[in-house]
């Protein structure tokens, strides 16, 4: 099998989200600001199932079994089973619905707008026809980005913003921090081990930060340049779309607007690999749950407005074990 193909069918514009099934790792689903969001067999490399929003999708993960979550500037936090075809809006937000994560642990969607709300929904509890929303919790900030581990969720927001909660009691923060980074916030993304989480900047940064408020804990903390090009004796410096841990190592990729995608040992703060530049700004990335296949969203991000650019193209990378392996057993990977 070649290192790396490309995806048939990719979407007709920018992709915002590539996403793995969290069990199956041959399904891949894909949302875009083509208004669609598409799932994919990458064994068969076909696409297998699509549906449609009325504008553009900014994000979409998977829920249990075949449900996929998905929004955007629609407004409408969308719910669609693939198995059934059941397809239902819970709910929607005042602004365009920037960012999403299930929560396993509780079984309901959280989402995150630019009406600097956070909502949580369930699909199950309001009939056949009609989601849930649990609740909406408003914020200081436009929310840009967040994720779910066991029970913490994690936000980053506007104003250099990270709100960190307790799922079971949205009313109050866990924890209000100031990002790392000096310059907005681009992504954020949890540890697999839920001991903290990974943020990247639109300055060519990435932070590595922990949930223990001890001093201990957050001396361990750090941050480092990435996603630099040396061009004619200048350095230019790039946005860091994209972070994904692998599913079992903890190690985890970088996406930048520069084109490259670079694996990350977070433990001992080194650099494993650099793979090809892609042909245009990295997206989004996703690892299959077995850790075999990095997806890889070569898609132009804008920052550097209209321009012309490479077409808009899905990779799929398959990674050994050796290659996505920290390079040695650090106490806090076992």
């Amino acid at each position: 099998m070649a290192a790396e193909y490309e995806l048939f069918e990719p979407p007709n514009d920018a992709i915002s989200t590539v996403t793995f099934h969290p069990s199956k790792p041959e399904v891949l689903m894909v949302s875009s600001w083509d208004k669609s969001v598409a799932l994919y067999d990458i064994v068969k490399n076909q696409q297998t199932a699509k549906y449609y929003h009325n504008a553009a999708v900014l994000d979409c993960c998977f829920g249990e079994g075949m449900q996929a979550y998905s929004g955007g500037l629609d407004k409408a936090v969308r719910m669609h089973d693939f198995s059934t075809g059941r397809d239902i809006v819970l709910g929607t937000h005042d602004d365009a619905v920037r960012t999403m994560a299930f929560s396993t642990a509780n079984n309901f969607l959280v989402t995150g707008s630019w009406d600097k709300t956070i909502g949580t929904w369930d699909h199950r509890a309001g009939g056949a026809e009609h989601g849930s929303n649990l609740g909406i919790y408003h914020q200081p900030e436009k929310i840009f980005s967040l994720d779910v581990c066991d029970q913490k969720l994690v936000v980053a927001m506007a104003g250099r913003h990270v709100f960190i909660y307790d799922l079971r009691n949205m009313k109050e923060t866990l924890q209000r921090r100031e990002s790392s980074l000096k310059y907005q916030t681009r992504f954020v993304k949890c540890m697999r081990n839920g001991q903290g989480y990974a943020s990247s900047s639109i300055e060519g940064r990435v932070a590595v930060e922990f949930f223990d408020p001890s001093p201990q804990s957050q001396a361990k903390k750090y941050a480092f340049k990435c996603h630099r090009q040396n061009e004619d004796g200048v350095e230019m410096i790039y946005p860091v779309n994209a972070l994904a841990f692998h599913p079992t190592h903890g190690t985890f990729a970088s996406g930048g607007s520069d084109g490259g995608v670079t694996l990350w040992d977070g433990y001992n703060k080194k650099r494993l690999r650099q793979y090809p530049r892609y042909p245009t700004s990295v997206s989004s990335l996703s690892w299959s749950c077995d850790g075999k296949t990095l997806a890889v969203a070569s898609s132009y991000t804008f920052d550097q407005g209209e321009k012309d650019h490479a077409p808009d193209q899905i990779f799929l990378r398959s990674i050994s074990d050796q290659e996505a392996r920290p390079k040695t057993v650090a106490g806090m990977n076992k």
